[in-house]
């Protein structure tokens, strides 16, 4: 009875084989990165007001006129959802009357946009605002169109590793991103705003599916040191890599139909990969199905111009495979002081989600270019990961967690206190919040592993995931709040990363620890006394071993 990788041991860790596996596994991922955030240019909203519709009987005075002001960012700047009574301003211009001089316009009465909006086209010529008017009375639809949006993720998060178990890996991966293709190609033909968040929400499905099943294929097929970078570095990065696309894509395509069209070309490109990527060794393995993980571990070995055993996969011979046992959700409960780390663990992960897309889907309201402040807030990503990955080889995980959120909440508090003028500043601290909460972010996987002990650590991150897809799904309700005062979500979004960095100090400290196998190594929060012995549920004879997954 031997181990999956000790039998492949003779491919090596690196070899051609390997680094095909990894870089092609991770291009797959970078649709996901503009797919994830096209909202931000597919819903972008352009500077507008009131339409004056040219039959109106105004002269050029007044039509200047039509339109009230309001102070905005210190500057005077049309109403985006009222106009003066078009009645009333007939009349005056019918009388030769000269605003300001003869009318005080403070005491004409106002009326809505009964003849629609007009709306700039210096920085998109049409978005699905644009198209359906989704502005003024109808402004809560663009969050809510997110919200579903991340909505999708989740029950994709669901159901994605449960089709990958029965269907197979390679099946999946390409039928799920064939979903997240074929129905970004479908919303181009929307003809309202429904049909476009229907479709936007089986979107959301595939793409996280596509991005599971791409990580798990990846884990299962790369030995154990290639497996770590590329749960961490490659799949993060390339994500990024796509995110860092979509506003070059938006630059030069800023009609929303044709940028949709264009976003779904990747997919299509990534159909020869059925031809080169494998299906896992491991599934087939679980499936029975020797032949064909024989055929692809030869065909490997020669790719990596190694010398493989006759036989590979002994049919005689049992694999070593984890013992299953069941567990529920309620064992991360299972006493006071798991569950005080699990609510705990489940806070950290919302409200950093919350801070990580919140930032992400505010980048339209910074000043400046929009198109070149996606791109910086999509860049910063990649020192973020980087970082990352080096502090957790040398520092202990709960001081490097909290002091990347402390620094992301901190610079975010810091941005109400610098003067208006200075715009320029602002982008900086936002992206340097950016900066911190993506680095919190992706350590939270390898931190909750380590603190949970083996039968229930798949459980822990997957509940813990979870927990993050629900910030993914408030975070738009915050940028919404942008509209009221510029300054309030980052005021928000600062307060509760500073708050939940707090509480990052009260978990156990994991670095250096050996990984708990059972409920009773897991580490004790530093003055807590647990007066519950836990349950014996779990066989003390053996504890399975669990692939740990960032879902």
């Amino acid at each position: 009875m031997r181990d999956y990788d000790e039998v492949t041991a003779f491919l090596g860790e690196w070899g051609p084989f390997q680094r095909l596996i990894f870089f092609l596994l991770s291009a797959s991922i970078i649709p996901n990165g503009f797919n994830s955030m096209s909202i931000v240019f597919l819903a972008g909203i352009p500077e507008h007001h009131c339409r004056v519709p040219d039959s109106a009987n105004l002269s050029s005075e007044w039509r200047n006129h039509s339109i009230p002001m309001q102070m905005q960012n210190g500057q005077e700047v049309p109403r985006k959802c009222r106009r003066y009574q078009l009645v009333a301003l007939t009349n005056f211009s019918a009388m030769g009357l000269v605003p300001g001089r003869d009318v005080n316009l403070s005491q004409v009465e106002l009326e809505p946009c009964l003849d629609g909006w007009e709306y700039s086209q210096d920085t998109y010529l049409s978005t699905i605002i644009t198209e359906w008017n989704i502005v003024c009375d109808e402004d809560w639809k663009p969050p809510l169109t997110t919200s579903l949006f991340f909505l999708g993720v989740l029950m994709g998060s669901f159901i994605s590793g449960q089709l990958s178990d029965r269907f197979g890996r390679k099946n999946i991966l390409f039928g799920t991103m064939a979903v997240q293709t074929g129905f970004s190609f479908l919303q181009i033909f929307s003809i309202n705003w429904e049909m476009f968040t229907v479709l936007f929400v089986i979107v959301g499905m595939g793409q996280i599916s596509n991005y599971v099943v791409a990580f798990i294929l990846g884990t299962e097929i790369l030995g154990k040191s290639v497996r770590i970078i590329f749960s961490t570095l490659g799949v993060c990065i390339f994500f990024a890599i796509g995110y860092m696309l979509l506003p070059l894509f938006a630059y030069f395509i800023r009609d929303w139909r044709m940028l949709l069209l264009a976003l779904t070309v990747p997919g299509v490109l990534c159909v020869p990969l059925w031809w080169v990527i494998p299906e896992s060794p491991r599934w087939l393995l679980s499936q029975g199905r020797i032949g064909e993980a024989e055929d692809i571990i030869q065909k490997a070995a020669k790719m990596n111009n190694v010398t493989a055993p006759v036989i590979v996969f002994d049919p005689l011979e049992e694999l070593t495979s984890p013992k299953q046992q069941k567990v529920f959700i309620l064992d991360l409960f299972r006493t006071r002081h798991i569950a005080i780390i699990t609510i705990m663990s489940l806070m950290l992960w919302m409200l950093v989600s919350v801070g990580y897309f919140g930032l992400s889907l505010n980048t339209p309201n910074l000043h400046g270019d929009v198109y070149l402040n996606c791109f910086l807030s999509a860049a910063i990503e990649v020192p973020a990961y980087v970082i990352a990955w080096l502090l957790l080889r040398k520092l202990p995980r709960r001081y490097t967690i909290a002091g990347t959120l402390f620094l992301g909440g901190g610079v975010l508090l810091f941005i109400q206190l610098v003067p208006i003028e200075y715009h320029f500043l602002s982008i900086a601290l936002v992206m340097l919040g950016k900066f911190g909460i993506t680095s919190a972010f992706s350590m939270l996987y390898v931190f909750t592993a380590e603190l949970y002990p083996t039968l229930v650590r798949n459980m822990a991150v997957g509940a813990t995931s979870m927990s993050s897809r629900v910030g993914s799904i408030i975070a738009p309700y915050f940028v919404y709040l942008g509209a009221y005062d510029q300054i309030l979500p980052y005021i928000l979004m600062g307060s509760l990363t500073v708050l939940i960095g707090i509480v990052t100090l009260l978990f156990p400290e994991s670095f250096g620890m050996a990984l708990p196998e059972t409920f009773e190594q897991m580490q004790k929060i530093k003055g807590f006394r647990s007066r519950t012995k836990s349950r014996n549920s779990t066989g003390r004879e053996e504890n399975p071993k669990v692939i740990i997954t960032a879902f």
